[in-house]
């Protein structure tokens, strides 16, 4: 444990700087006329408790003196009408500040949402990402207060710094011992909540995986494309049992906090006391002995107490913007996130393409475990190839390696002749257009499902629909094009069929139009005909364009140019489909024995 503390308390020294450099320029483009409005805020907070100090004396020496009613009028006018106006003016900042402080939080959550989009696609498979993803949003959004949190601290040393000057002045003229007594037990008081907060933000990286797991299961409770799984299923009570089980961990945690703080907030209420108790009867003796009148004795006190919450409060931001900023910077370390996927320059060239594996072989980050062992395969231009093979052969990790969502560990593929890693990644995406098994559509219109991009007219989107034959059935829809899919945001969205799915995701792939098409088993849930049907539909659709088809049913099998039958991470066999099912003793000549009923 104190190796962690001491662990914890390097980073606070080191977060801080970088935390209010990455933020606070960002903050000062986006809205200058915050730190104005802050300054200002800063101004009138300090000069508060003055009118108070100043005035007070004058009303209580004028009630216990000459008893002018005009001076005593005026005396309380000042203070009443004086911290009035001033509490006003205040409260109209703060809230004008709260406003700009749902600015910021909306800007740097949509920052945070950007990023986690751009992140190499191998780190949204990687516990330790996702990890800091929760971390970051947490760290912005709730611990840390954001821009607003961290700006209000520094506002109020600020602030505690203009009263201290200010008071210690007025002090040092009448008590001095005053300042002597609050100076030491606030530095106590300090150090005490130096370690609470030391405490907190150790909990706090701890707690981050309980709260995405619990996250995780509160979403997916409240999906209702998951309600026919839950209730035919029964899955109820494992679902609230495995959600009640992450916040009771959760809980557990905190309680872990409150029980290593307890201590340290409970200490924290006798330097307050000790204060207290010694100022009273330091000026009480000054008092008694004439040395300050009673309206001093007062001022005094007041001076006292403020100076108390100005110094407390000075360390108290001190102490707060170090753990604020260390929350925060877990939002810097996810901008920062090192890049897994070396990115090139190279443009690739339009015309046909050959893409060619040479000797790939891959294991998934951090399992030590290969998947593909030495591939080697070449696709040119205009060709169909059909990857077959049984569940976890490496099918879909061969076609990641193609896209480029990982990198393989052994080898190299090259996109006519040049590594893939040396050319503008976006670029490299732009050949491909895969539908994936488990493709996903959006709660997003019909027209935003198919162009992502948001760039096409109406007429290109309803081609690319009625050509996988989708055209009839979204002029039925209320909206055309324009319908929302399923009901999150709208109780008459359309609910589309597994089939009619299965047709938009086909004809997003098709609207993007690049030169190398990808269908990974997006029909896996159909029966063969049905999948076969779709496959030859979909064959036709493709034309010139090179076609890669994968299943470890063999419906495709019959429209490719050549057939790669994946076994145990590597290509066992390569050919075409005659050439194959005439192997003897070939793994897809058993393959296909065993399915021809469903294609003869």
């Amino acid at each position: 444990m104190k190796r962690s503390e001491g662990n914890n308390s390097s980073k606070k020294k080191n977060c801080v700087m970088p935390t209010l450099k990455y933020f606070f320029p960002i903050a000062w483009k986006f809205r200058k006329s915050y730190f104005f409005l802050a300054a200002f805020n800063v101004i009138i907070d300090a000069v508060t408790p003055f009118v108070n100090i100043l005035v007070l004396p004058y009303l209580i020496n004028e009630l216990l003196g000459d008893k002018s009613l005009a001076r005593l009028l005026t005396y309380a006018a000042i203070i009443v009408f004086g911290q009035g106006i001033l509490s006003l003016i205040k409260d109209i900042l703060l809230n004008v500040l709260e406003k700009y402080d749902e600015r910021f939080k909306d800007y740097f959550t949509e920052e945070l949402g950007k990023k986690s989009m751009s992140l190499d696609f191998q780190l949204t498979e990687d516990k330790e990402a996702l990890d800091q993803i929760e971390r970051a949003r947490q760290g912005m959004e709730w611990y840390s207060g954001g821009i607003h949190g961290i700006t209000q601290q520094v506002m109020a040393i600020a602030s505690a710094v203009i009263q201290i000057a200010g008071v210690a002045v007025i002090v040092i003229l009448n008590a001095p011992l005053v300042l002597l007594i609050t100076a030491v037990l606030t530095a106590i008081n300090a150090v005490l909540n130096s370690k609470r907060n030391k405490i907190e933000v150790e909990i706090f990286k701890d707690d981050s995986k309980w709260n995405r797991a619990f996250g995780y299961f509160s979403w997916e409770m409240s999906d209702f494309r998951n309600g026919k799984d839950i209730r035919l299923y029964n899955a109820k009570d494992m679902m609230l049992g495995k959600w009640e089980e992450y916040i009771q961990r959760s809980v557990e945690t905190k309680k872990e906090e409150q029980r290593r703080t307890m201590p340290y907030s409970l200490g924290a209420v006798i330097p307050t006391a000790a204060k207290d108790i010694a100022c009273y009867l330091y000026l009480g003796v000054l008092a008694i002995t004439g040395k300050i009148t009673i309206g001093v004795f007062s001022q005094m006190l007041t001076s006292g107490g403020t100076f108390y919450t100005a110094v407390n409060s000075l360390l108290t931001a001190a102490q707060e913007i170090v753990k604020r900023t260390n929350y925060a910077y877990e939002y810097v370390k996810l901008m920062e996130y090192p890049v897994s996927l070396k990115k090139g320059d190279k443009h690739v060239k339009a015309g046909k393409h050959t893409i060619e594996f040479r000797h790939v072989s891959f294991a998934y980050p951090k399992t030590g475990v290969q998947v593909l062992r030495d591939i080697n395969l070449t696709l040119n231009q205009g060709e169909h190839l059909s990857v077959v093979g049984l569940n976890g052969a490496g099918k879909t990790t061969f076609v990641k390696l193609m896209c480029r969502l990982y990198d393989p560990t052994e080898g190299e593929i090259l996109l006519d002749g040049v590594n893939i890693k040396d050319y503008d990644y976006e670029e490299y995406m732009s050949v491909f257009a895969p539908v994936f098994q488990d493709f996903r559509l959006f709660s997003f219109s019909v027209r935003d499902n198919v162009d992502l991009n948001g760039t096409a007219s109406d007429g290109e989107v309803i081609a690319a629909l009625e050509r996988v034959g989708m055209g009839d059935r979204v002029k039925t829809m209320d909206e055309g094009i324009n319908t929302l899919l399923f009901r999150d945001f709208d109780k008459d969205g359309v609910e589309p069929s597994g089939g009619e799915q299965q047709k938009i995701a086909i004809a997003r792939a098709l609207f993007k139009d690049s030169p190398t098409v990808i269908l990974d088993e997006p029909t896996a849930a159909l029966d063969p005909i049905a999948e076969y049907d779709i496959y030859r539909q979909f064959d036709k659709l493709v034309g010139g364009k090179t076609a890669i088809y994968i299943s470890h049913r063999l419906s495709s099998c019959r429209f490719c140019d050549h057939i790669a039958v994946f076994s145990e991470g590597s290509v066992k066999e390569y050919g075409t489909h005659e050439s194959l099912v005439n192997m003897e003793g070939g793994l897809y000549a058993a393959m296909f024995a065993a399915q021809a009923e469903y294609y003869n």
